[in-house]
């Protein structure tokens, strides 16, 4: 084997690969070559680092030196500096307090020092397409672990000791739902992944698929035994091909290391799969609706009972599991339950995986102690709100979650805590809204992607949502009346009653829980015809503030639609006509003496 002096770590995730992280690996195998450090600097093609914001991110070890914002012309100078003189390219570091004296590490970021890496534990560490990377740590050693010194009920009660919940919605016991499927007595059992990751903003899945997907097919080689399947389904969106890319190559090469197939690791268990690409339904990231969609018929949900660890894929017993918590599978194997459990809280064990995005500095992924408070991700690791702003609230859970309001930032987030606030803990998507975000449009931008998605089997989902749409609708336009309130929140009420799956029983949940916190904002487009975040365009009137007016004509000249009239030659005021003015804020943003108010 070939020793390198450093390496080069560069993120391959789907944003840094759309930002030219492909270009800057070829810069550095041309530099490498033209500076004959071809076989002393390794260049590694990784998964995601996490933090979006700053890509594309390269670090470089052994320092532990992170870079960002790379970009191909800047590969000469960290090869000529760092690599061959040993001095850092201090402008490509992030501009933090703890970039300082020269020196910046992973580990000194305030960004990854409260995150504990478990699902992602390989995400930017190895090269993704090279199962050797994946094994040397320590991959698929849980696999022989749980086929050679463990029989399947000993496996299945590890998971149950962990506390391990499911990762991709209500938090089922993972231990449990397996449990009920390994004592269903059928020849014939599959083992499912949910990969069809839907909520806007979410890329947790997608990440680790990207970064680590044999962690993903050695989970579900263990939960096959574990259960007593020999075959299993990655049902992923089609809108992921860097994830699908490296997950068939992962399978080809388990497969082609007897990882997968007949006779696994020589112990007579047969464990096969393969992929299932979705179209993009977001209903078909409910449980039966995505098995439905497997079996090759219009992804709808499925009346429960029978469950489908009981009855699901083709009316055989079936576990499903997303990505996140089967990621989590092959470390618990190794470590053991009370390892795990010992993170987390007393009911939410173990970490959690965000995708933090919205009103943030830091957008980007990243995974946390189950219980750390929404205020430490949002300040200690989100690096705050832009422009100095205040926090308003946070969506989690994606449409099917919840608002929370800054009232409870200091709120642990675990499953119980953010249910009784009214959100869920969902598959991760965390979006952070400041003081111009409206919480009346947030509620009416998660409905109409509801609307949008219900594939209309029961009439609850079908026509409520849709009626909910109206009202929020009406309400933005300044045409709303008080009693659209109470009957906003009744029908909201049945409709999480009386949907037939989860896509129809959350729906409600971004409009209760923006009652719940912020009804004066409701009532303020109401009563007052106004929309107290100036977002609602209906009821946005903007004016020039005479006073202020410096009469450049800034506004006039940059007005697409010729609103604003007045002259400084001939000393007449600027004035705005509200019958064409379209509302686009253009005037707003040009204006150099802050005297158009709205």
């Amino acid at each position: 084997m070939q020793l390198f002096r450093s390496h080069v770590l560069v993120c391959g995730g789907t944003n840094c690969t759309f930002a030219n992280s492909e270009k800057i690996i070829a810069a550095f195998d041309k530099n490498l070559v033209e500076n004959k450090l071809e076989n002393e600097v390794k260049i590694v093609q990784t998964g995601c680092f996490g933090l979006c914001e700053e890509g594309p991110i390269i670090v470089i070890y052994p320092e532990g030196t992170m870079y960002f914002k790379v970009d191909v012309k800047d590969v000469q100078e960290i090869v000529q500096e760092h690599l061959l003189k040993g001095r850092l390219v201090s402008r490509l570091l992030q501009q933090s307090s703890e970039a300082v004296e020269g020196e910046y590490a992973i580990e000194k970021s305030s960004f990854f020092k409260k995150q504990m890496r478990v699902a992602l534990r390989n995400c930017g560490v190895i090269n993704p397409e090279l199962i050797d990377e994946y094994i040397a740590f320590d991959g698929y050693k849980a696999l022989g672990k749980a086929l050679t010194e463990m029989k399947p009920m000993e496996i299945i009660k590890t998971i149950k000791d962990s506390g391990l919940r499911g990762r991709g919605g209500g938090g089922f016991p993972t231990g449990t739902k397996w449990e009920f499927a390994a004592k269903q007595d059928n020849e014939q059992k599959y083992i499912c992944c949910n990969a069809d990751e839907g909520d806007p903003g979410a890329f947790m899945d997608r990440s680790v698929l990207e970064g680590d997907p044999h962690s993903v097919i050695e989970a579900m080689a263990i939960a096959g035994y574990a259960i007593g399947a020999n075959y299993g389904f990655i049902y992923v969106r089609a809108e992921y091909p860097i994830a699908v890319k490296r997950l068939q190559i992962a399978i080809d090469q388990a497969k082609a290391y007897g990882l997968l197939g007949d006779n696994i690791l020589d112990t007579g268990f047969k464990f096969d799969l393969e992929i299932r690409l979705g179209a993009g339904a977001f209903v078909c990231g409910e449980e039966t609706a995505l098995m439905t969609s497997i079996e090759g018929k219009r992804g709808e949900p499925r009346v429960r009972p029978p469950f489908p660890a009981v009855k699901g894929l083709w009316q055989k017993p079936t576990i499903l599991n997303n990505v996140e918590t089967l990621a989590n599978i092959p470390v618990i194997m190794l470590k053991g339950s009370e390892w795990f459990a010992s993170m987390g809280t007393e009911k939410s064990k173990g970490t959690k995986v965000f995708a933090v995005g919205g009103k943030i500095n830091n957008t980007g992924l990243i995974e946390i102690p189950m219980g750390t408070t929404l205020r430490e991700v949002i300040y200690d690791i989100g690096g705050g709100i832009p422009d100095g702003k205040k926090f308003k609230a946070a969506q989690t859970g994606g449409p099917s979650g919840g608002c929370i309001p800054a009232s409870h930032i200091d709120t642990p987030i675990d499953y119980e805590s953010l249910i009784e606030l009214g959100a869920m803990m969902g598959s991760g998507g965390l979006i952070v809204m400041d003081e111009d975000t409206c919480m009346v449009d947030i509620a009416k931008f998660f409905l109409e992607f509801t609307v949008d998605e219900s594939c209309g089997k029961c009439n609850p989902c079908r026509l409520g949502t849709r009626r909910m749409m109206e009202m929020l609708d009406k309400i933005t336009k300044g045409k709303g009346v008080m009693s659209d309130l109470d009957e906003l929140e009744n029908l909201a009420k049945d409709i999480k009653a009386s949907s037939l799956c989860a896509l129809g029983q959350t729906a409600p949940n971004p409009i209760l829980s923006t009652l719940r916190y912020f009804r004066d904002e409701y009532e303020a487009h109401i009563r007052d015809h106004k929309c107290p975040a100036g977002s609602c365009k209906a009821l946005l009137a903007y004016e020039v503030i005479e006073e202020k007016c410096v009469s450049c004509g800034l506004c006039a000249k940059n007005c697409p639609v010729n609103a604003i009239t007045g002259s400084k030659k001939e000393k007449i005021p600027f004035v705005i006509d509200q019958d064409i003015c379209i509302k686009c804020n253009v005037c707003f943003e040009k204006c150099p003496a802050e005297a158009i108010k709205k």
